[in-house]
């Protein structure tokens, strides 16, 4: 491709809207165009780098025997009643009525659908198993559209979801996507983790998120370097204490916190280790007032709490139910002295083997020192892990300690079992000509939020360094003075043709602009290779190159260019 022929359209600056890295790059370098809050435009060179993140995909999910097909972005509302989620899915889901009244939505996910094709399609264990896939456009109404492409409202995905008559050839089909989507990963060039991860909204048994490493990252990832353990924050599980609790060495005693009202300030003050402070968290669940405990060093995991029973669908007390309660403002308050007839104590895990520990005193500017359980406090009535792991926690599988670390989220694999298939009635015969509801795995890619992440993870100052693999354009040609210099323009013309037979993506920079200006686009747009090509090398015979990760160029003859970028892109 020539520029010439091309389209670039490049900015100095940024959008004062874009936050991350990569939503300021990706706007700068003219990938893409905002439309509207969480829409945007793929313009051509941000196309390019779109539909090779896609063709990645699709080989490594076609080698997986994965069929590809292609679903309706409307979906009927009847099939996600049919599975309660049409009331449940909540306001993510884009819903409209069509010309006579009846209600749709544009589907944010396709578990409905397929399941439907499922129960229409399959009716025999001989048609086991089969996985279907799709890259499609996919909308979800976020509440707070934001990070430019990685939190949009309007994305790429690629969903595929399986069938299977039983839980072995499930797990072989799970076990394969585990796999593909590694590959997918690795050749696209990105530091990835893959870790063990909550269901959520689309339910099922096992779940693996990948995720790309990048400090920017929304999600916390714990994992062990001395071992294969990995999980999301929200689902590693902290170990219990190994020690057992002491006995009470202190008496109970008020102290006297008049602006003190977290624990970070009280054990600041007392001169204590934030560790021997408790926190307490009011949360109301099925009209019943609970109270967490939580050590002040620790904070609360809600993805564990709302696993507890009776915790499913919890929220945070108001201050003004904390105050009716405890009759006490947020700031001061504990579990001592509290009618344990009105309330649920949860204590976690670290807190249950605590002794003479600082907590609030439920009266305004006081805290008390000296609290032990047994003595001073009933023990709780629920004892479990409700906090996220920090470094240096012992690894669940007991094989080291843990380590944490920033990623996002760019796939995630799911077993679903029989919770779709259930609902709606998605049975085959089996060899007994039983009826049977079928096993359901669902793996989902997010295509166009690894643009994204591929950038958190790979810019400097000058721009994007996009891997070879998904770069729009593998090579650039710089022809300096390409329309004043016959020489330039034969040796680049020549070059550029030598490329394009090699198979290299190549752009062949043939703007009347200033080196500087040309050299900037090539940087800020993350081509990985850089040849330029100008009279004073060219009179010796020579051409420079450049990695885009190069501190400096060097110096190549001109008739082994070609060669040289085929040994490199081999």
């Amino acid at each position: 491709m020539r520029t010439s022929q091309f389209f670039l359209s490049t900015l100095k600056e940024a959008p004062n809207e874009a936050e991350l890295p990569s939503h300021k790059l990706m706007l700068r370098a003219g990938l893409i165009k905002k439309l509207g809050s969480g829409l945007y435009t793929w313009m051509p060179l941000g196309l390019r780098v779109l539909r090779k993140v896609e063709a990645v995909v699709r080989d490594e999910m076609t080698k997986a025997g994965a069929l590809e097909l292609l679903m309706p972005a409307i979906q009927p509302a009847e099939l996600w009643q049919e599975s309660g989620r049409w009331a449940v899915f909540g306001p993510q889901m884009l819903k409209m009525k069509d010309r006579h009244e009846r209600d749709f939505c544009f589907g944010p996910t396709h578990e409905e659908v397929i399941t439907d094709i499922g129960r229409s399609e399959i009716k025999s264990y001989k048609q086991l198993p089969l996985n279907f896939f799709q890259i499609q456009t996919k909308f979800r109404d976020e509440i707070r559209p934001r990070f430019g492409v990685m939190r949009a409202r309007e994305f790429v995905m690629k969903d595929a979801y399986s069938f299977h008559a039983d839980l072995a050839s499930l797990q072989q089909t799970y076990d394969g996507m585990y796999r593909a989507y590694s590959n997918v990963f690795s050749r696209l060039g990105l530091k990835f983790r893959a870790v063990a991860a909550d269901t959520g909204a689309i339910g099922g048994d096992g779940s693996h998120e990948f995720h790309v490493l990048a400090d920017s990252g929304e999600d916390a990832l714990a994992y062990c370097p001395t071992s294969d353990f990995a999980a999301n924050v929200e689902l590693a599980e902290a170990l219990a204490p190994a020690d057992s609790r002491p006995a009470p060495a202190e008496a109970l005693r008020d102290v006297d916190t008049p602006k003190q009202t977290t624990c970070e300030q009280v054990a600041a003050l007392l001169e204590i280790p934030l560790q021997r402070t408790v926190k307490l968290i009011a949360l109301m669940a099925e009209d019943k007032l609970n109270i967490v405990l939580l050590r002040g060093d620790h904070s609360m995991n809600e993805v564990k709490v709302g696993k507890l029973a009776g915790m499913t669908d919890f929220r945070f007390a108001t201050e003004e139910e904390i105050r009716s309660f405890f009759n006490c403002p947020p700031g001061f308050l504990g579990p001592v002295g509290v009618d344990r007839s009105k309330v649920r104590l949860i204590a976690d895990r670290a807190v249950a083997v605590m002794n003479d520990f600082v907590c609030g005193a439920n009266k305004p500017k006081f805290h008390i020192a000296g609290v032990n359980w047994g003595r001073d406090l009933p023990e709780a009535d629920i004892v479990a892990d409700v906090r996220n792991v920090v470094a240096g926690d012992p690894s669940p599988d007991g094989k080291g300690v843990l380590e944490i670390c920033r990623g996002i989220e760019v796939g995630h694999i799911f077993q679903l079992r029989t919770k779709y298939s259930e609902a709606l009635s998605c049975t085959f015969l089996d060899a007994e000509g039983q009826t049977k509801p079928m096993e359901m795995g669902c793996y989902g890619i997010g295509v166009s939020r690894i643009v994204g992440a591929c950038i958190e993870q790979n810019f400097d100052d000058k721009g994007i360094n996009f891997p070879v693999a998904m770069a729009p354009f593998q090579v650039a040609v710089v022809a300096v003075g390409y329309h004043r210099s016959e020489a330039v323009k034969a040796a680049a013309d020549k070059l550029y043709a030598e490329l394009l037979a090699a198979g290299i993506d190549v752009l062949l920079d043939d703007r009347n602009e200033r080196p500087g200006v040309m050299f900037a686009d090539i940087e800020l747009i993350g081509i990985p290779h850089r040849i330029t090509i100008g009279d004073k090398n060219l009179a010796n015979g020579d051409i420079e190159y450049q990695a885009r990760r190069d501190p400096a160029a060097s110096l190549v003859k001109v008739e082994e260019a070609a060669a040289m970028m085929k040994a490199k892109l081999a």
